[in-house]
């Protein structure tokens, strides 16, 4: 497939989170029933649960992680936390569930705040079994960093499905959803500021105790 008609680059997944890369493995993501292509669209409900994952081939000697982020977070329009880290296993062996690998983070379903996010699964073949160590948080994770650090060279095979929360209808319309809240605080500040405040406050309901009181709202 050209480049120019990748879904991938289409949607600027190669660029955010990708360099150009060529696909070697095949994987298949399920969410209940629903098969996650490139595009899917689905609600917060229907990602609750972690998905089915497995990759196609015959020799359970080769080992791949798996990634799983959010480029988009909190507002597609300002993602500020971009890569948010969803979930991290590694160790899965060729034609097995993933739940024979080893979860290094454990997952977390997407909550957008606002907007259409982009939900990325990358898939990195190991050369051997090796130590990964979590992060010390899920926001500004970053894919390529990763590799590097771990010696896992180009991804050979990413997914990826839109996601937005339930009642959303795409674009930044979180003012339909908080009147209340944006009003009273609409009376402090300039919209934008109101709007910003509510989805950094959202997302940082994922982010420990400790952390939150570091983090400083302007």
């Amino acid at each position: 497939m050209s480049r120019g008609r990748d879904p991938l680059a289409l949607s600027q997944v190669i660029g955010d989170v990708l360099d150009p890369f060529i696909k070697s493995a095949t994987m298949r993501i399920n969410y209940g029933d629903k098969e996650i292509t490139n595009g899917t669209g689905l609600r917060a409900s229907a990602v609750l649960n972690a998905p089915h994952v497995e990759i196609e081939g015959h020799d359970q000697t080769n080992l791949y992680t798996l990634v799983m982020v959010d480029p988009d977070a909190p507002s597609p329009s300002k993602p500020e936390y971009r890569e948010y880290l969803h979930w991290l296993v590694t160790d899965i062996p060729e034609a097995r569930d993933i739940c024979s690998g080893n979860e290094i983070v454990p997952y977390e379903s997407p909550r957008p705040p606002a907007g259409i996010h982009r939900i990325v699964f990358v898939l990195f073949k190991q050369q051997a079994r090796q130590t990964v160590y979590a992060p010390g948080w899920r926001q500004n994770f970053n894919i390529r960093d990763f590799s590097a650090i771990y010696n896992l060279g180009a991804p050979v095979a990413a997914l990826y499905f839109n996601c937005q929360k339930e009642s959303g209808v795409g674009g930044r319309r979180i003012g339909v959803f908080f009147p209340k809240v944006l009003k009273a605080i609409s009376k402090l500040c300039f919209w934008d500021q109101a709007e910003e405040k509510i989805q950094r406050n959202i997302y940082m309901e994922a982010v420990p105790f400790t952390i939150q009181k570091l983090v400083h709202l302007k």
